[in-house]
């Protein structure tokens, strides 16, 4: 008897003994089979040695599968076996990603990667387009980011796929902006967002810049549901991409557009004793929020312990910036500064979180559903203000929401006579519909659309399509520009910033601020709760609950 079929044997009986699931023995043989890594054997093998059976069943019960545009999952175990450890010291990262098929690992990535480029290959086939296909490959400060993000542009190259890949971490709205810059036919960015840190992902965008939507969505599925092997043959060196490195030009390109994303600069100076805490959480916003804060005249300070880029978030329960916990340092620090807002970023820098002193001089946070709405309000009032919008284009501006985002924004859409469109959850459908807003555009302003300035831009759209002033998401999302098709939490910085700026300036605290608002439009109350299930025994728990609500 071989090892593999000891192995084989010793699986089978632990599924007769219900210690293993049989979609975990199925997908344990399929790994070790499609794989010549020598830690995942051993890692398998060490794990039943130990009757870790339920280790094996949260890695093995399923294959990682394409979800909101894409994977996420484990890449560090529960439990870290000594072939994933390595040399690594207890708090390091261990040398291997997690082994299992419902991981994020080298296997994994392997198969998004080579079904994407296997997409996008047929993509231009069948709409007849010359030259290679491209990706931009992107990554935040996440363990093993970096290795996921280089790997996964050395697999692109060696597929017949033009890469392009950032010098270093950058946030995810970035590499939404570079596709679109680029010309690319789409992008990954390696982040697991604001999830704990033993997970990552690995997010997809198509050639307008946004996360994928159906039926692109589905067609990149089934490519890389065909990819069984992590093995596979490169195309003849002639045939190959060509890797290619992003420099400092697109980092300053994209700057100079946030920088874009304030209204009303000369508000600062009304508002001079405005202080700011900002934190990235051990992030990429430590790239370009700071600069931009700078550039644009805030008054700010840093949480310096927290400035520092670690996979690990070592200061923190959990890099979710929704959360008391992950701005208690900048609390803190604000209190002994007297600063008047705390402002947070999540990883990948995607959203953002706030606390603000109230009248009482206490720190308090607010709700992302509050943040959108001031947001959304101060944005549409300032320009009716400013002249871009008044009563002969405002039929062609427009607020986009997910439909389970407060209809305060709703209320206040409807105030200043401009549309308001829902959308379905997620912030992949906002995108979708400035995709459709420019698509509107005639083509020959299309042809050079990405390239027309923030004034430009606008003066096309409110004539011929759709303006967008503002969208948003109660999970912390949001986007102020269309020039990008994903939310921006370095944006979202310079849009709060502002508002508060603007509270100050009118001697209000931002909560005194959303008070006026609510006796303007009504009080809108808000309540929700975060369950957690993870591994297969939580999708078994969550397979419960949902069949009870068909019962």
């Amino acid at each position: 008897m071989t090892n593999t079929d000891a192995l084989g044997a010793t699986l089978t009986e632990a599924v007769s003994a219900g210690k293993l699931l049989e979609s975990s023995r199925a997908n344990i043989l399929e790994l070790l089979a499609g794989s010549s890594n020598p830690a995942f054997r051993a890692s398998v093998d060490e794990l039943v040695a130990a009757g870790q059976w339920e280790e094996l069943n949260d890695r093995f019960f399923k294959k990682l599968a394409f979800g909101t545009s894409g994977l996420r999952g484990r890449t560090i175990g529960k439990i870290v076996t000594a072939a994933e450890r390595g040399n690594a010291r207890e708090g390091e990262r261990p040398d291997q990603p997690c082994t299992g098929t419902n991981a994020l690992n080298f296997y994994n990535v392997t198969r998004a990667t080579r079904g994407l480029c296997a997409f996008v290959l047929q993509y231009y086939v069948q709409n007849g387009l010359s030259g290679k296909p491209s990706l931009v490959f992107s990554h935040d400060t996440r363990l093993f980011s970096r290795e996921f993000a280089e790997f996964s542009a050395k697999v692109a190259a060696e597929s017949g796929v033009d890469a392009w890949l950032f010098e270093s971490f950058r946030p995810t709205p970035q590499l939404s902006y570079a596709v679109r810059q680029l010309n690319a036919t789409g992008g990954v960015m390696i982040t697991a967002s604001h999830n704990p840190p033993h997970d990552n992902g690995y997010k997809v965008y198509f050639k307008d810049g946004d996360p994928i939507i159906d039926p692109v969505a589905t067609g990149i599925l089934n490519e890389v549901n065909a990819v069984q092997s992590d093995s596979f043959e490169p195309v003849p060196e002639g045939e190959q991409g060509k890797v290619t490195i992003i420099g400092k030009d697109l980092d300053e390109a994209y700057f100079e557009r946030v920088k874009g994303v304030m209204l009303n600069p000369g508000l600062l100076e009304k508002a001079r004793g405005l202080k700011i805490v900002y934190t990235p959480i051990h992030g990429t916003g430590g790239v370009h929020v700071p600069p931009l804060l700078k550039a644009l005249g805030f008054n700010y300070l840093t949480v310096p312990e927290q400035d520092i880029p670690d996979g690990r978030f070592p200061t923190v329960s959990s890099p979710n910036p929704e959360n008391a916990s992950a701005l208690k340092m900048g609390m803190e620090l604000a209190d002994r500064e007297q600063a008047d807002i705390v402002i947070a970023t999540d990883p990948d820098c995607d959203r953002m979180g706030v606390a603000v002193r109230n009248a009482k001089g206490e720190l308090q946070l607010i709700t992302g559903n509050q943040i959108g709405s001031l947001m959304a309000w101060y944005r549409t009032k300032t320009m009716f203000e400013l002249g871009w919008l008044n009563e002969a284009n405002r039929g062609n501006a427009t607020l986009v929401k997910t439909f389970v985002t407060t209809r305060l924004q709703d209320a206040v859409a409807h105030k200043y006579g401009i549309s308001v469109v829902n959308t379905l959850t997620g912030f992949k459908y906002i995108g979708g519909k400035l995709g459709k807003y420019e698509r509107g555009l005639p083509e020959e302003i299309q042809a050079r659309y990405r390239g027309l300035s923030d004034e430009e831009s606008r003066a096309v759209r409110l004539e011929h399509s759709k303006f967008f002033v503002f969208g948003g998401e109660e999970s912390y999302g949001y986007l102020g520009a269309d020039w990008l098709r994903d939310k921006d939490g370095n944006g979202a910085v310079v849009m709060f910033a502002e508002l508060a700026a603007y509270a100050a300036s009118l001697g209000l605290t931002v909560p005194a601020l959303l008070d006026e608002v609510y006796l303007e439009y009504g009080y809108f109350h808000e309540h929700s709760e975060n369950l957690v299930f993870e591994g297969a025994s939580g999708a078994a728990k969550m397979r419960k609950l949902m069949d009870s609500f068909a019962a």
